[in-house]
């Protein structure tokens, strides 16, 4: 679905409008002002990348600062790539492991 973002020369408030039809982008009006004297800005465009996309891209030789390893999902992600480069296919055992090492489930299972 298409959400622009508009500001409004009058009050200058930014806001965010869902257009289903480009008519209705001639029907908008500030959600502070009411002002119809707005401009439509250029956002920010987000792109979800896959885990498959993500390991396909992943180099488990470059070299990583310390931030890498503070994310546990880095680290997962460098532990399925690993065992697939060395061809070692460990089952789903080894992803539910992982997977719940990433979300921090896997603290759970012991008492400390």
């Amino acid at each position: 679905m298409p959400i622009y973002e508009y500001q409004c020369n009058q009050c200058q408030r930014m806001m965010s409008f869902l257009i289903l039809k480009i008519s209705e982008a001639s029907t908008l009006k500030c959600k502070g002002c009411g002002s119809k004297d707005l401009n439509r800005l250029l956002s920010r465009v987000a792109y979800h990348r896959s885990e498959s996309d993500r390991m396909a891209e992943f180099n488990t030789n470059k070299p990583r600062g310390e931030e890498f390893y503070k994310d546990s999902r880095n680290v997962g992600l460098w532990a399925k790539k690993r065992a697939k480069e060395l061809g070692a296919d460990l089952g789903p055992e080894f992803d539910e492991v992982v997977d719940r090492a990433r979300t921090g489930k896997i603290l759970e299972d012991y008492d400390l």
